[in-house]
C-alpha cells in the first residue's frame, strides 16, 4: 500500500452526486440478502452477539456481590443505558480503542529499536519516577507517575506523528462552508484528509519532518509542549476530537514503560520493505504487514 507523499493533495472533496457506478448491485444484493451483503449481515450479527454477551455478563456480575470498577461496570451501575446502547459502547472500545493503541505501539517499538539513545532516556525517566514514587519494577504505575513521564509522552506522540494509527479520515459537511484557503465546501460533501501526509509536511513540522525526534515536543524546561490539534490531527480536532485520547496515552505509556524498564527489545528486521521500512497495511488503522517480530 502506497501512501501520499508530502507534496500530495491532503484533501479529497466528493460531492454527494458523485455516485459510484457500482452503487446499484450492492443494493440489490442487500434487498435479496445474497452474496457479500448476506455475509456482511451475518458478520455484523456475530459481532453484536459477542458484544451483547459481554454486556449481559457484566449486568449479572453487577447484580451479585462482585464489585468491579471498570468503565463498562460504571455504565451498567448508572442504569441510564439500555443493552443496545451498552453494546455500542463495548464495540466502540473494542474497535476504536484496541486496534489503534496496538497499531501505535507496534510502530513505536519499531522506531525506538534503532534509537538506543531514546530507549536509554525512557528507561532513565521510568527509574527516576519509580524512585520518587517509592515503587519497584513490576508494580503498577499510578496516574501521577505516568503523568510525570514527559519524555515517554513525547516519544509516543512523535511516533504517532509519523505513523498515525488512523492515517486517513473522512468527514461530511453539514452545511455549505468555506475552508481557510477559500475552498468552497458544499452541504453533504465528503471530505477526506491524510494525517499520515500532514505529519510529514515540512511546511508544518520543518525540514526535519521525516526524522524521529521526541525532543521537538519538549520545552526548554523539559515539560511536554502540545501542538494545536489542527496541526497534529492524530486524535482529530474540534467537537469530533477523540474521547479516548487520555485513556490511550495511559495504556500506551503503561505498556511501553513496563517493557523498556526491564527488557531490551530487538526487532527482527525480516519484514522490512524498501528503505528498511516495514510494509504498511491500510485498513481502518495503519497496521504493519506480518506484525513486528522481536526478540526479548
Amino acid at each position: 500500500m502506497e501512501f501520499p507523499s508530502s507534496s500530495s493533495l491532503l484533501l479529497i472533496l466528493l460531492p454527494t452526486h458523485a455516485a459510484s457506478p457500482t452503487a446499484g448491485p450492492w443494493k440489490v444484493k442487500k434487498w435479496l440478502n445474497v452474496g457479500k451483503e448476506r455475509r456482511l449481515k451475518k458478520a455484523i450479527a456475530d459481532v453484536h452477539g459477542f458484544a451483547m454477551e459481554i454486556v449481559r455478563s457484566r449486568r449479572q456480575s453487577a447484580s451479585g456481590e462482585e464489585n468491579r470498577d471498570d468503565v463498562l461496570s460504571r455504565f451498567v451501575a448508572s442504569d441510564e443505558h439500555g443493552d443496545e446502547a451498552l453494546r455500542d459502547i463495548v464495540l466502540s472500545f473494542l474497535i476504536a480503542g484496541r486496534e489503534t493503541s496496538s497499531s501505535a505501539l507496534t510502530w513505536f517499538f519499531w522506531l525506538v529499536s534503532s534509537r538506543p539513545d531514546v530507549v536509554a532516556r525512557i528507561a532513565d525517566e521510568v527509574r527516576s519516577v519509580r524512585s520518587m514514587a517509592g515503587t519497584r519494577p513490576g508494580d503498577p504505575f499510578t496516574f501521577d507517575a505516568l503523568r510525570d513521564m514527559r519524555y515517554l509522552h513525547a516519544a509516543l506522540t512523535e511516533s504517532m506523528r509519523l505513523y498515525p494509527p488512523v492515517p486517513i479520515d473522512s468527514q461530511s459537511s453539514a452545511a455549505d462552508d468555506t475552508l481557510p484557503d477559500g475552498t468552497h465546501i458544499g452541504a453533504g460533501w465528503n471530505i477526506t484528509y491524510s494525517a499520515y501526509a500532514m505529519g510529514r509536511l515540512a511546511v508544518i513540522w520543518g525540514k526535519d519532518c521525516a526524522e524521529f525526534k521526541p525532543e521537538r515536543w519538549l520545552g526548554d524546561d523539559g515539560a511536554f509542549r502540545p501542538e494545536s490539534p489542527f496541526r497534529y490531527t492524530v486524535f482529530h480536532a474540534g467537537p469530533r476530537t477523540c474521547l479516548g485520547k487520555e485513556m490511550a496515552y495511559v495504556q500506551m505509556k503503561s505498556i511501553a514503560a513496563s517493557v523498556l524498564e526491564e527488557f531490551a527489545v530487538d526487532v527482527v528486521r525480516k519484514n522490512a520493505g524498501s528503505g528498511g521500512v516495514p510494509e504498511h497495511v491500510l485498513s481502518v488503522t495503519l497496521r504493519m504487514k506480518g506484525g513486528l517480530p522481536v526478540q526479548i
